[in-house]
């Protein structure tokens, strides 16, 4: 006999040898072959049996507290599982790492009256701090997903001190015919007690998602470990970092075919929240993460994750920066890369790109801007902005709700300081009742850009633009609110105090725009809607990505959903 068959079986066999977790206590059964039976003909694992499931569990909690290993227990499915509970709200109390892995059918299983098959979806609160099921595996990305949940609850099992963990897996016994195991990714897990692991001398590069206003102390340490370690940080306008190594990139991987090679670090340092910057996230190709927080949680967004660092982000970069440096190569690369698409920029017709393009290089120091979701930010991110200006946008969420609500809300906090908001209609529309407050001051300043209808549904790249202009009827929502009314919004604003302004061409934007910039506070708040066409819109945003290009191969400049409908025909002609 050999390991199982089963991919399920053999990532979970993988990663137990990876986590040194060897001592076994197993409970007879069908749904936990593939596990148990690959098991006890590997030499690793020390191996014990028990019947009794309840038993098995008190047993996994002495022999977890006397040996100071953690212990797992394996059985199969139905009320074998349910058995475990007592032993588990000892452990559970006692922060002693058992981990339960429980043979399953899946979750698709559930509720459709297969013999065995119980719901375990949820546990008693006090019996495990953590729980996953692990599905059958039909692709990579499957094999990916569950790589991940495996790795986390191994991890858990120490994490904030440690406690019981569930994995529920389908493994069938599919034949044991396979040699060796897989060499499958463990996820490495390090808190401010743990010794860190070294830097090696290799490409890194910071990526920051969405993150507070930075420290200036964390602001000078990330220098310092650019300085050192010849790196950069890739930041949007949410990343709240204004140092000298900070990189928007945003253009350059933007661009539909070309691929930079400074995008494919050795080590990414990932820090901060959601990013609203797809094209550079989606771009990054680095060959392993760490990642940064406080959490202490598995954010594998660029699906390399190789170690997560529980600790604050000064912390780590202090420990990392020792030493001195002040090496710019790769920052040096990066804004060469950056300037050459930018000066290469083509002539755009009047639309939200063209506006962000006029406005970024003048807006006034020291002011505050906050951005709509996709197309705003996105227009936005392809320019940097003056490095006293502190920019945000709802990230986190990610919804069309709420923008004008957060701008009021920040332009409280400093009356003083100017603070500005750039919104499409059908999120400008959707939060209007905010304008109505009465605590809105006249630090605050709105650019809507009206074009009729979501924009983001309309663009080459999103499945909406299939649909032709009948997106607009459900997809994209056009015609709303006026449909485009040049007095709506100017009747409605000023009646509540706004000083309104408008353009529905370039010569008019140029004619009105430096009144809406002044750094002067003014008598009144400002909103500036400006009119554009959505064919302008998509044209815009087409040109932008088609500025540079490169000897792409061919199947990797279209769509995946183009290659699937290019498999698709290959399939049928064979």
């Amino acid at each position: 006999m050999k390991y199982s068959n089963d991919k399920n079986a053999q990532i979970l066999l993988s990663l137990l040898k990876a986590h040194h977790i060897r001592k076994v206590i197993a409970s007879p059964g069908t749904t936990n072959i593939a596990i148990v039976g690959s098991m006890q003909h590997d030499e690793y694992f020390e191996m014990y049996s028990s019947v009794d499931e309840r038993s098995a569990c008190y047993m996994a909690c002495g022999l977890a507290a006397e040996s100071g290993e953690p212990v797992a227990i394996i059985c199969t499915e139905a009320t074998a599982s349910r058995n475990y509970f007592p032993g588990l709200t000892e452990a559970y109390y006692r922060k002693l790492p058992i981990l339960v892995i429980a043979g399953s059918h899946g979750e698709h299983a559930i509720g459709h009256l297969h013999s065995q098959v119980i719901d375990r979806t949820q546990s008693p609160k006090d019996t495990v701090k953590y729980s996953a099921y692990v599905n059958k595996i039909g692709n990579d990305k499957d094999a990916q997903h569950n790589t991940t949940i495996i790795n986390r609850a191994l991890i858990e099992l120490w994490r904030h001190g440690g406690g019981p963990v569930l994995i529920n897996i389908d493994a069938s016994p599919r034949g044991f015919d396979t040699e060796e195991l897989p060499s499958v990714k463990a996820i490495k897990y390090y808190n401010i007690e743990a010794s860190f692991p070294s830097i090696e001398d290799v490409r890194i590069a910071i990526f920051i998602g969405a993150h507070t206003s930075m420290s200036e102390e964390l602001s000078r340490e990330i220098d310092k470990f650019c300085a050192v370690h010849d790196s950069v940080a890739f930041c949007d306008h949410t990343s709240g970092y204004r140092g000298k190594y900070e990189v928007n990139f945003a253009l350059v991987c933007s661009q539909k075919n070309y691929k930079s090679k400074l995008l494919s670090p050795d080590l990414l340092i990932h820090i901060g929240e959601v990013s609203g910057d797809k094209y550079t996230t989606q771009a990054l190709k680095p060959k392993k993460v760490w990642r940064v927080s406080e959490d202490g949680e598995i954010r594998d967004l660029f699906h390399s994750l190789d170690s997560v660092f529980e600790v604050d982000e000064l912390s780590f970069f202090k420990h990392y920066s020792a030493g001195e440096g002040d090496k710019t190569t790769n920052l040096d690369r990066c804004k060469a890369e950056y300037q050459e698409c930018l000066s290469a920029f083509p002539e755009l017709g009047f639309g939200n790109i063209f506006v962000a393009k006029q406005l970024s290089s003048c807006l006034p120091e020291n002011s505050v801007i906050h951005f709509g979701i996709f197309n705003s930010l996105r227009s936005w991110n392809f320019f940097e902005l003056d490095s006293s200006i502190q920019s945000s946008c709802n990230v986190g969420g990610f919804g069309i709700d709420g923008a004008l609500s957060t701008l009021i809300g920040a332009s409280l906090a400093n009356p003083q300081k100017l603070h500005f908001l750039v919104v499409g209609d059908l999120a400008f529309f959707y939060d209007l009742n905010a304008l109505g407050n009465r605590h809105v001051g006249n630090n605050t300043r709105i650019l809507l850009i009206n074009n009729g209808r979501g924009i983001e549904f309309r663009k080459k790249d999103h499945p909406g633009y299939l649909f032709g202009e009948s997106a607009d009827l459900y997809i994209a929502a056009g015609g709303h609110f006026g449909n485009m009314s040049k007095t709506l919004v100017k009747s409605f604003t000023e009646s509540l105090g706004f000083e309104y302004l408008t353009a529905s061409n370039k010569e008019e934007f140029d004619a009105t725009y430096e009144h809406f910039v002044t750094e002067e506070l003014t008598e009144k708040p400002m909103i500036f809607e400006i009119f554009v066409e959505t064919n302008d819109e998509i044209k815009n945003l087409d040109s932008v990505r088609n500025i540079k290009a490169t000897d792409v191969p061919m199947m990797e400049r279209i769509t995946d959903t183009a290659k699937a409908g290019v498999k698709a025909i290959l399939k049928k002609i064979k």
